[in-house]
Parts: C-alpha cells; sequence; structure tokens
C-alpha cells in the first residue's frame, strides 16, 4: 500500500484514473470513503497497486488482434511479455496486458471538471490550427467562460453545455466532438460519414462548453470552510454536505431560469423566492454573470441556430409560445433520427436559454436532454452520450 494525501480537486474518481486503479479499489483499502461525499484535501489515502489485466490465449488469435481488442499497441504486450512476438504466440499462454491507450486529448480521467476543460482547449488550438479560442466573460467566482469557434462559413451555430451544475457531461460530451471534428478535417477523413470539411466551409461553429464553472465545481468537489460561500451554499443547501444534486450557479440562481423570455410567468410557477440547489430564478432575468455573458455572445454572434446541452431523457425540445420558425419542427425530426431522441413539442416552461433565443431571433433553437438516468450521469454512458451529441450537431450543421 502507498499512502496518498488528498489535494484540492482530487475525487476518487480522479485518483484512480492517475493510477489505473478503480474508485472501488481505493474504497476497498479506504472503506471510509464511501461514508463521506468528497474527499478533504489532507486526508490520507492508501492505494493498493494497480491490478494487471491478464489474457489467455485463445485459439486462432494474433498478435494484432489482441492488441486492437484491449486498445494497446503489439509492441507494449511484447514488452510485458518476452519470448512473444507476432510469430510466437501459444495457444494457452497467460499474457499481461498493459493499459488501454486511447488517441487522442479529450479523455475521461474522472470527473470532467472545469480545469481539464481549459488544459484541454489549450492543447487542441496548440494542435489543430484551425480551432479559436476566446472568452465570453467570467463566472461568479472570476472563472473565465471559455469560447471555440470553428469554420468560416455564413451558417452560424451555437452550442453550449452544463448550464446547470450536475449536468457537466454535456462538457466532455461536447468537448470529444469538438476534437473528432478538427482531427478528421486536419487528416481528411468524414466523421461518422459526414463531411467535416463541408461544415467547415459552410457553417461556423461557436461552442461554450461550460457555462456554470463554479456549480460543476461544487458538483464534483464539494465546499471546505475556506470557501467564499461555504456558509451560505451550506444553508441553501439545507446543511447538507452532499451536492451532487445541484443545478445552480454559485449564488444558488438556477442559469436555467435566467432568461427574458416570460421570466416572470417562470418565476410564479416555480414559487422559489430564495436562493437554493434549483430552480430559483434570482431576482431579475440576467443578473447572474454567466447567463449575462451568455446571453451578450449569442446577441454578438447572432447564430442561425442554437442548441443547449442538457440532461437527462434522451429528448429533444424544440417550441417555444409558437414564436419557432416552421422548420423547427422538422429539423428536430432530423435530430432525433441521427441520434434516438424524441422530439417533444414542451409546453409551461419559460424563461430559458432556448425560449429566450426562439423568441428573441424567431430562429430554431433546440434543448437537447442527453443520456437516461439521475444526475450526474454515470460516466460508463460517456462514450455513448458523446457520439449522440456529435450526431446532432453533425446533423444540425448538415441541413
Amino acid at each position: 500500500m502507498q499512502q496518498y494525501t488528498v489535494k484540492k480537486g482530487d475525487t476518487l474518481r480522479r485518483i484512480a484514473a492517475s493510477r489505473g486503479l478503480s474508485a472501488s479499489h481505493i474504497i476497498n483499502a479506504n472503506p471510509w470513503a464511501s461514508d463521506q461525499p468528497y474527499l478533504i484535501p489532507g486526508q490520507i489515502l492508501y492505494l493498493p497497486s494497480s491490478p494487471r489485466r491478464r489474457y489467455e490465449v485463445q485459439a486462432g488469435d494474433t498478435l494484432d488482434r489482441i492488441a486492437a481488442a484491449f486498445q494497446t499497441r503489439e509492441e507494449a504486450i511484447m514488452e510485458m511479455n518476452p519470448g512473444i512476438s507476432p510469430h510466437v504466440l501459444p495457444e494457452g499462454r497467460v499474457l499481461v496486458l498493459p493499459p488501454s491507450e486511447r488517441a487522442g486529448i479529450v479523455q475521461l480521467q474522472g470527473e470532467y471538471g472545469y480545469r481539464q476543460m481549459k488544459d484541454d482547449i489549450r492543447q487542441l488550438e496548440a494542435f489543430y490550427p484551425k480551432i479559436e479560442t476566446g472568452s465570453i466573460g467570467e463566472s461568479v467566482l472570476g472563472k473565465p467562460l471559455p469560447y471555440v469557434k470553428i469554420g468560416e462559413g455564413g451558417k452560424h451555430i451555437h452550442v453550449n453545455a452544463s448550464i446547470h451544475a450536475n449536468e457537466w457531461i454535456t462538457t466532455p460530451s461536447v468537448m470529444r466532438f469538438i476534437e473528432e471534428y478538427v482531427c478528421s478535417l486536419q487528416c481528411g477523413q468524414r466523421w461518422n460519414g459526414y463531411d467535416p470539411v463541408q461544415w467547415y466551409q459552410q457553417c461556423t461553429l461557436w461552442v461554450v462548453p461550460m457555462v456554470n464553472p463554479d456549480g460543476v465545481e461544487l458538483v464534483q468537489e464539494g465546499i471546505h470552510p475556506g470557501h467564499p460561500y461555504y456558509r451560505q451554499l451550506t444553508e441553501w443547501n439545507g446543511c447538507r454536505r452532499d451536492f451532487r444534486h445541484w443545478k445552480a450557479n454559485i449564488h444558488g440562481v438556477d442559469l436555467g431560469d435566467q432568461f427574458p423570455a416570460h421570466w416572470e410567468e417562470e418565476v410564479q410557477r416555480r414559487g422559489k423566492r430564495s436562493p437554493s440547489p434549483r430552480d430559483y430564478p434570482g431576482t431579475a432575468p440576467l443578473t447572474e454573470p454567466e447567463a449575462a455573458a451568455l446571453a451578450a455572445f449569442t446577441l454578438e454572434t447572432s447564430p442561425d441556430a442554437a442548441v443547449s446541452l442538457h440532461s437527462q431523457g434522451q429528448e429533444i425540445y424544440w417550441n417555444y409560445r409558437n414564436y419557432e420558425p416552421k422548420e423547427s419542427r422538422e429539423w428536430s425530426r432530423r435530430l432525433g433520427q441521427v441520434s434516438g431522441y424524441r422530439p417533444v413539442k414542451l409546453e409551461g416552461s419559460d424563461a430559458g436559454y432556448k425560449d429566450w433565443f426562439i423568441q428573441h431571433f424567431r430562429r430554431p433553437g433546440f434543448t437537447v436532454e442527453v443520456g437516461l438516468g439521475k444526475n450526474p450521469l454515470p460516466l460508463e454512458d460517456y462514450d455513448q452520450i458523446s457520439l449522440d451529441v456529435g450526431l446532432i450537431l453533425a446533423e444540425l450543421m448538415s441541413l
């Protein structure tokens, strides 16, 4: 067992991922870790050695097939198993397998947070010259809110993610699509049958991958007495230490109810009069810096269509009080066809980003509820969700 001292930003999943373990390995060695929602900086963990995967060679196996099946390289398998080669692979031999080697910059290493997103954006911009980045403003706690721009076409499409804190899986999902898009573009390859060159020439894609970074950090890491909002957040959360259900920003304002689209009616419907983990619309529309920055950025870029990524439900909301243009229904049907999500004509909801976008611009706007289950959705669903998101955006850029 190795001792490890918990640092700020650490979670069980992040520590486990960095050492080739699972969270259950760490919990087995530290049973108390399952009794608290978050690790506390300064705590000591005992970390077991990373268990090695093993595989018994079957009749007809080849080294390249084994490497492909376990997402690793032939050379790495040979290094760990002396005497093995593409020509020497005896049936029944038990191989020690190296860790999987997944290609790409955007990877889940436990919960995908603000720091990893910023680092991934920096690496993507450095590696892919077709990417442009900037900031639309700052969060309550002063975190810059990045945007990513790809394309030079006249059709402008806006995408945002993580308006709600515990729906943060939407961020790595759209980040993966960004990377796969520019990688396919640079390599001259098609993406799931689509032509990225056509996207780039005809569309300009604007992505704000994490609108609510303070809230995401709260959900993933919790708070400790040194946090500037420790007392207020503890009170607003009913003195519970677990913030994984939290949707709002760090002021306890639900950014999904902050937009000037029949806001007063949403206030009456919600019935929340003070800061809360969810559904408190604030004292007026756009009082929160994240919502104000997102609205201002949308007005500045004036997109032809917009998508706001949320979770969960595998549904696509495409209408708002009959303000939507006639093509919105058909577009939602097309987006539903490629993703398997259900287009829904939503009633009885106001003050959301999609609502405001449709009302203000009279252009197609969509709220996409990714995945299925309880928020935060499990990391095991990430691969499927990221593909769903990619297919929806690919189809939208191709319409």
